[in-house]
């Protein structure tokens, strides 16, 4: 499958946000996710890194 975990970097640590997400999406400054089986979630932070090959995204909180 071609999902990733997302995590949230906070305070210089990482904390699991979603597993499973299969759409991210930049959207008036925050960052839309969805996963696998529909969870949705809007975050306010920025892309730090996306490593497709480890399937983990790494996203800076506002």
């Amino acid at each position: 499958m071609c999902e990733t975990n997302a995590y949230i970097l906070r305070d210089g640590k990482e904390e699991l946000l979603m597993d499973s997400v299969i759409l991210l999406r930049p959207e008036d400054g925050k960052i839309y996710l969805r996963g696998l089986l529909g969870k949705e979630m809007y975050v306010e932070a920025d892309i730090q890194e996306i490593n497709f090959l480890d399937h983990r995204m790494v996203l800076k909180g506002k």
